[in-house]
């Protein structure tokens, strides 16, 4: 049995991600663009979880997470815990938490949305659903569910 034991080296500065819904994962890697960044980065996919029967974990050395990366990854896992790693310990632990809207993280679908159209105009969203996960515009109402929301 411990021959099949896989072993992940700690971080001694970065952000861990943790209890990220089974199989997001990779979205939540393409939705924070951190793919060929030059950051060496580990996710681990479908890991058994005592919560739930399974979880997707990433690692990110030498990086923290911005506020608009936090809010993608509340949008693609809400629940998730942001793990702060200084010096090989944890400085900080947040939840991911749906705000009540978001602002600047995600584009219209609506090609003729002013915030598609108007120079300088940023996009913002209301959150009308969080179990499926729905958002609005709040300039012309579209509603967008998750599989279909194109971040910035």
């Amino acid at each position: 049995m411990s021959d099949n034991l896989m072993r992940v080296q700690p971080i001694r500065n970065g952000t861990v991600l943790d209890h990220i819904k089974a199989g997001r994962g990779r979205k939540v890697l393409d939705a924070l663009d951190l793919i060929d960044k030059g950051t060496t980065i580990t996710l681990l996919m479908h890991v058994p979880s005592k919560k739930n029967s399974s979880k997707d974990v990433i690692k990110i050395e030498d990086r923290e997470l911005s506020e608009s990366e936090s809010q993608k990854l509340a949008l693609l896992s809400p629940g998730a815990h942001v793990n702060i790693i200084r010096n090989f310990v944890v400085a900080e632990k947040n939840v991911a938490e749906l705000p009540e809207s978001i602002s600047n993280v995600a584009i219209c679908s609506n090609d003729n949305c002013i915030s598609n159209n108007e120079r300088g105009a940023k996009t913002k969203f209301n959150i009308i659903n969080g179990n499926p996960l729905s958002i609005q515009c709040v300039y012309c109402g579209r509603k967008i569910a998750q599989d279909n929301i194109i971040f910035i």
